[in-house]
């Protein structure tokens, strides 16, 4: 980060009447356009504008859907489907905040890996990832009560089920299940609350990533090469450089999403939320969003009693585990080197991870039976191992490669390389 004061210079009297009663212009000019950033950033850093991107975007399509939907278990359904049918670009504002929902986990589970893989989290970041851990709960009790809302059969028997976890919790559990269904079991106040939820989340999410950008400001970004900024060669203006890499990133980014909003609109959703919420008829497979399905195979993996913790408990702490594990990285990978690049042990084990999660989101779409069992299980209990055991072991017999000695070399470096590939291209 560069030192000194604000080199920002009102230019006009409005400005200068502003900067002296509320500096706005000079936050915006510090923070987003002569803020440093490392010269060696890659696109994997272009997730943070893209995550803010999709945050305004659900907030905003949120708040008119909100308009014409009525918190009813016998309207419910029946405004969804007006709103796309008969308000002037409803159709458009359901696909946006539906589809919207995914591009928002696709983009943060890209975030947090390329957090986990370049070593982000490591001192003095530790309260930037702890907000970012945050960020993430909180959009899960978003998107989970908002795929209430729709209450559709995989709706209502997804809130049904997930809202009966919560009683495996000792002395609290069913409190907070009642709480949350308004009754003893999901019905006409179980809609409401999670729509006045649903609504007020997001004020807290906005909050919240707020702090994350502050907390990123103050102790500067983070690089692919995972070490500090040097000197002022290291480093370039957040505008244009970031901001046009940031700009081409969203703009690739909106491409994909809004393929899938003009022309697979209801792709990444369940077929069975399609129909009105009965719940006389059970669906042959219950399963939540797609975003979820890692967890929720963690929850179904765990099927046998351990002491006094049931499998009914059993499974709630994997789920909430699975999470709360992420809060500790920073104290559990004690090796002093961030980058994964320069890890080349680390970097094999990560991709393993990686490929796990994925493998655990496919097992979380299948039945709970035959071999499935046994995978989940399998891939739960190396999820839980990368964190607890191989990360803090590779910290200590790990021997990285060699680092460079600022980010200006890893840059004159990698030009270094490409010329040759140019000349003979030419």
């Amino acid at each position: 980060m560069r030192e000194g004061h604000s080199t920002y210079k009102p230019k006009t009297g409005i400005e200068r009447w502003l900067d002296g009663r509320l500096p706005l212009p000079r936050v915006v000019h510090d923070s987003f356009i002569v803020y440093p950033v490392p010269r060696n950033l890659n696109f994997a850093y272009t997730f943070g504008g893209i995550l803010t991107m999709m945050l305004g975007l659900q907030v905003a399509t949120g708040i008119v859907l909100a308009m014409h939907y009525a918190a009813d278990t016998t309207l419910a359904f029946n405004t969804v489907e007006k709103i796309v049918r008969d308000v002037n670009s409803g159709w458009l504002l359901r696909s946006l905040h539906a589809n919207g929902a995914s591009f928002f986990f696709i983009a943060v589970y890209v975030h947090i890996f390329r957090g986990l893989y370049y070593g982000s989290y490591k001192a003095p970041r530790e309260l930037l990832w702890i907000l970012g851990c945050l960020n993430v709960l909180l959009m899960m009790a978003i998107a989970f009560i908002g795929y209430v809302l729709p209450w559709g059969q995989m709706s209502f028997w997804g809130a049904t089920v997930i809202t009966n976890f919560f009683t495996a919790i000792p002395l609290v559990g069913g409190w907070i299940q009642k709480l949350l269904l308004g009754g003893f079991a999901v019905e006409n106040p179980t809609l409401n609350r999670f729509f006045a939820l649903h609504y007020l989340l997001p004020f807290l999410l906005i909050g919240n990533v707020t702090l994350h950008i502050w907390a990123l400001h103050v102790v500067g970004q983070n690089n692919p090469a995972g070490i500090d900024v040097q000197s002022s060669t290291d480093v370039v203006d957040f505008t244009p450089h970031a901001t046009i890499k940031d700009i081409f990133g969203a703009v690739m980014f909106l491409i994909v999403f809004l393929y899938f909003v003009f022309y697979l609109p209801n792709y990444l959703g369940h077929p069975d939320n399609y129909s009105a919420a009965d719940p006389l008829k059970t669906p042959s497979h219950i399963v939540p969003e797609w975003y979820f399905l890692p967890f929720y195979a963690m929850l179904r993996a765990v099927n046998f009693n351990v002491g006094p913790i049931d499998s009914k408990l059993g499974g709630v702490l994997a789920l909430f585990g699975a999470i709360v594990v992420l809060f500790f990285v920073p104290w559990l990978d004690r090796t002093s080197v961030r980058s994964a690049v320069y890890r080349p042990l680390y970097r094999r084990f990560f991709w393993l991870f990686a490929s796990d999660v994925i493998f655990l989101g496919w097992l979380g779409s299948k039945p709970a039976e035959g071999w499935y069992v046994p995978a989940m299980q399998a891939a739960t209990l190396f999820y839980f191992a990368f964190f607890i055991i191989v990360v803090p072991l590779i910290g200590m017999i790990e021997k990285p490669l060699r680092l460079p000695n600022s980010i200006t070399e890893v840059v004159l470096e990698r030009n270094k390389k490409r010329r040759p590939k140019d000349r003979t291209a030419s």
